[in-house]
């Protein structure tokens, strides 16, 4: 069995009360979360302290991020909502030689994504959106689309990379963006040149990322992302830990880091146009 470690800033969140065992499943009992280091306890109200959530979920709670990587044969570094922590999280890990997935959101900014691969060596490591699996997405005509909108939740550091992240596969690289609204809704307009444009709203958290497509022929298509997208990035989590063999190029990832970083720049300084490196 291949025993996998997580690395969090703190361990009570979402994806780490679920991953485990989404990756019992997929690996039919083959690799199991055994291990697990938070940087500090939940800072939330009804957050579980680290050693409380590890109790609970059966998971060896060590004392550093090296006994983790000591342990464990495969690696996951977590901390979804806090990339900020991302950069000193990925230091040990991605040094490490061990298959390594980093969560969502790579990083805050394009200057430490960059500073993230700059400090990989010889470990494979990718990092991605569940949504980039959504069976939808993957199947629907990615040809001549000259405009899309995309509809999500929850607030611009978090939740664009899993609207970013689709539209990079539909769309490639935009040239540049521009923000209308204010801080609580924002409006993104990325603009890839040859008349092709996308539009990135924000909502409540009660709304699902749906997406909608207009082709060169004036044909449409729409996207709900109502698949088991998380089912089916496990399986290729799974297929990553036994291969070694990243499933999204780093370039890629450099590429919505890119729209990401202009995106935020753009909403700091709402109807200016800014290029995207």
């Amino acid at each position: 069995m291949k025993k996998i470690g997580f690395i969090d800033h703190y361990l009570h969140e979402w994806h780490a009360d679920n991953i485990p065992d989404w990756i019992l499943e997929a690996s039919n009992l083959k690799m199991m979360v055994c291990y697990a280091w938070g940087e500090v306890d939940s800072p939330r109200e009804d957050g579980l302290a680290n050693k409380a959530w590890a109790d609970k979920m059966g998971i060896e709670l060590c004392s550093s991020q090296e006994e983790v990587i000591e342990k464990s044969d495969c690696l996951i570094v977590l901390s979804p909502d806090n990339a900020e922590r991302h950069v000193d999280l990925c230091r040990l890990p991605l040094v490490s030689g061990k298959p390594t997935f980093v969560d969502k959101t790579f990083a805050p900014g394009l200057n430490e994504a960059k500073e993230i691969v700059e400090n990989a060596k010889d470990t494979p490591f990718f990092t991605s959106s569940a949504l980039r699996y959504d069976t939808g997405l993957q199947a629907i005509n990615k040809k001549d689309i000259v405009t899309v909108n995309c509809r999500g939740p929850g607030e611009l550091n978090t939740y664009t990379i899993h609207m970013l992240e689709p539209l990079h596969i539909l769309m490639g690289k935009a040239k540049r963006v521009l923000a209308t609204g204010g801080a609580i809704a924002p409006t993104l307009l990325y603009d890839f040149g040859d008349d092709r444009s996308a539009v990135i709203n924000f909502f409540d958290y009660d709304v699902g990322f749906s997406t909608a497509l207009r082709y060169k022929d004036g044909s449409c298509a729409t996207l709900s992302f109502d698949s088991e997208f998380f089912k089916t990035f496990t399986g290729e989590l799974i297929k990553f830990f036994k291969t070694g063999e990243p499933p999204v190029k780093i370039e890629d990832t450099m590429e919505i880091m890119s729209m990401l970083d202009a995106g935020k720049k753009a909403a700091s300084n709402t109807g200016s146009w800014i290029n995207i490196e």
